[in-house]
């Protein structure tokens, strides 16, 4: 307690630091970017959303051999791993409190523009990779911004926003609070285990984080998406009237209700924005690091697979839990965003009080290590010798002092950086955007072989 009071003042100015960054610069940025690269391309992440799915399920079929980087694959899920997560059963709940049922409505727009995004990220992240001497690759916004602006120091102040970033502190403390609630088990003890597992996760490299993301990932997606598909299956009668709710309150906002502000269009725009960036990860340059150690040489073959990333995100698991909250009315009742989607689900299923904290454990669990495997490599592209040492010690810290206080502090923390590394990452590709290929054809992978 008082550790929060201590923090209070420093973190009011933080929400206000996020508002203002998000409203007037990150938010507009995204949406510019994101239909330029739209028109530009052709509107690629449509046309060639079918030769992503194949190209998706023709790499199910590539056995792991022996050749130089990380199995496309592995590589997918551990990216998938980082954007499917907490984020998108608790943090984009706080963008329909504060904005009302129009911010998902942003956040299919978000999800539209964020595609190509990170296509470019990807994209360029591959295009400008290097080989490491593990057999491996290294790649991200480090290096591709290196070729966008002459000063050095931007590829060094993004690896280093990409260092605090990628410590996962408003999921680490949701997942220690949510456990510690239900559960008669000592904080501290959470703390420290949990940190144990995501230290084993993330040594093990994409390799190990993958195969913990590709076994959590598809049990998650099936297991909410089906509870989330009965319960509107239940309340078919009253979607119309909940569509047209969100499409009103998207280019008007909504009135108060519950207790909260009522919102204006900006509002409810730039918290569907900010909240579908940050789930979707979009303009982070996180994805680009992950993506960087596949074994295909194609840039483009990779590059697609984050459609159906963006697409599995936004559009399917985003959209069920806008929905679960607004069909159910829990969204404006004046509940913490953690305990939203539980609420909803327990007028359906039993033992949510149970079933939420083991959920949000493993997608936060998965998250945290993707994102934690990304801080490292960060690391070591800053200090090859010392850089992950510094980097554990920053972690450890972090982790623990964010888990003792209150988890709206640790979001704005995290969503201030998140749009600190987006407006530096969307300057770079618009600076490279004509190095950008969209020639997605044939389905096929192609592995890189060694020589």
């Amino acid at each position: 307690m008082e550790l929060a009071s201590f923090l209070e003042p420093t973190l009011r100015i933080l929400v206000e630091a996020e508002d203002f960054l998000w409203s007037f610069v990150a938010a507009p940025l995204v949406l510019l970017l994101g239909f330029f690269l739209t028109f530009h391309s052709n509107f690629v992440q449509f046309r060639k959303f079918p030769a992503a799915i194949m190209t998706f399920f023709s790499l199910l079929k590539e056995k792991e051999t022996a050749v130089d980087g990380v199995h496309p694959l592995k590589v997918f899920f551990a990216c998938v791993g980082g954007c499917v997560g907490i984020g998108n059963i608790v943090s984009i709940c706080t963008a329909v409190q504060i904005g009302g049922p129009g911010a998902i409505f942003w956040i299919w727009i978000t999800a539209i523009g964020g595609m190509m995004i990170k296509y470019a990220e990807v994209y360029l992240g591959l295009r400008y990779r290097i080989k490491n001497p593990n057999g491996g690759f290294d790649g991200g916004p480090m290096y591709f911004l290196s070729h966008a602006f002459k000063q050095k120091w931007v590829p060094t102040l993004v690896a280093t926003l990409l260092c605090l970033y990628c410590v996962e502190i408003w999921q680490f403390n949701v997942i220690t609070t949510s456990i510690s609630a239900n559960f008669p088990v000592n904080q501290y003890l959470v703390i420290f285990v949990l940190i144990a597992l995501v230290v084993f996760a993330s040594s093990g490299g994409v390799g190990r984080v993958g195969n913990i993301s590709g076994t959590v990932i598809p049990v998650f997606i099936l297991l909410y998406v089906g509870m989330g598909f009965w319960i509107l299956m239940h309340n078919l009668a009253i979607l119309p009237e909940i569509f047209h709710s969100i499409v009103t309150s998207a280019f008007s906002g909504h009135a108060a209700a519950g207790g909260f502000i009522g919102s204006t269009m900006m509002l409810t725009a730039s918290q569907g924005i900010r909240r579908g960036c940050y789930t979707g990860d979009v303009g982070i340059g996180y994805a680009s690091v992950i993506h960087s150690e596949t074994s295909i040489k194609i840039p483009e073959k990779q590059a697609c697979l984050v459609f159906m990333d963006i697409f599995l995100d936004s559009f399917v698991i985003c959209t069920t839990t806008i929905l679960l909250t607004l069909i159910t009315g829990v969204w404006n009742e004046p509940l913490d965003c953690s305990l939203l989607v539980q609420r909803a689900l327990e007028g359906y299923f039993p033992y949510m009080n149970f079933f939420m904290p083991f959920f949000l454990f493993l997608l936060g669990y998965s998250t945290i290590n993707a994102f934690f495997c990304v801080g490292l490599k960060c690391a070591h592209f800053l200090h090859p010798t010392k850089g992950k040492f510094f980097f554990y010690i920053y972690a450890v810290s972090a982790l623990l002092i964010f888990s003792l206080v209150d988890s709206s502090a640790a979001q704005s923390v995290m969503t201030i950086i998140g749009g600190m590394l987006l407006i530096f990452n969307t300057i770079g590709i618009i600076r490279l955007r004509k190095e950008i290929s969209y020639e997605i054809d044939a389905p096929q992978p192609s592995l890189v072989s060694i020589s």
